[in-house]
């Protein structure tokens, strides 16, 4: 995922910068306001999501939310040291998805990155309409929740298609151990990554793509999307 770091001091952000990658973020860092608006321009770079720090020198960090988000609609996480709920809710009222207060703990940043871009993704992935999925040969049907192989149908249980359609979503992306567990077992990751481990290595034999689901290692998975 792609991801803009507005934040003005260049120490936390090469630190911020240095988490992130580790966590598959592919992170652009703008010094200011101003920077993050150009960088969010119509013919500018897509992000996943925005991390706005509220401390700008240009601009009032509430000001710069509202022009983000009358040019766009990518998730906003705004981060700052003001704790206090009159600014939170002035801050989602300008649009903000999301409010982190430093000092702020990165396991839940991350958590929060995830879970607001996953609100800006198009509806259930098992919902309704004609919504599929192609990699190369294979093809995810997400209302019937029917996946096939070159037009052959292969059986997978629940989790298996829970677990293949949420790493399909987003070919290429790593998707952390903890944050796959929550999304398909809706459940904390203790005592559960052995069944990960078990379900992947079922989908990679019952696909007969063993490289289509790739090992990140210390982090988690991401989906290799094979050619057509």
């Amino acid at each position: 995922m792609r991801l803009l770091l507005v934040e003005d001091d260049n120490h936390v952000a090469a630190a911020l910068s240095a988490v992130l990658a580790r966590h598959g973020f592919d992170v652009t860092h703008a010094r200011s306001g101003e920077e993050a608006l150009q960088a969010l321009v119509p013919e500018g770079d897509v992000f996943g999501v925005v991390l706005l720090d509220l401390g700008l020198p240009d601009q009032d960090g509430y000001e710069v939310c509202g022009k983000i988000r009358k040019r766009t609609s990518t998730p906003v996480i705004m981060v700052t040291a003001r704790s206090d709920v009159r600014s939170r809710i002035h801050g989602l009222n300008l649009g903000a998805d999301d409010y982190v207060v430093k000092p702020y703990d990165t396991g839940e940043l991350l958590a929060r990155i995830h879970a607001v871009s996953r609100r800006s993704v198009p509806e259930d992935v098992s919902g309704g309409g004609d919504t599929a999925l192609m990699l190369g040969p294979v093809r995810i049907e997400l209302p019937t929740r029917q996946v096939s192989v070159d037009g052959s149908i292969v059986q997978l249980t629940r989790k298996e298609f829970d677990l293949l359609a949420l790493l399909a979503q987003r070919p290429g992306v790593v998707f952390r151990r903890e944050q796959i567990i929550s999304e398909v077992w809706r459940t904390s990751w203790e005592g559960t990554g052995r069944t990960l481990e078990v379900h992947v290595a079922s989908l990679r034999a019952k696909l007969r793509m063993p490289a289509l689901i790739e090992t990140v290692r210390g982090v988690g998975y991401r989906l290799v999307a094979p050619a057509a």
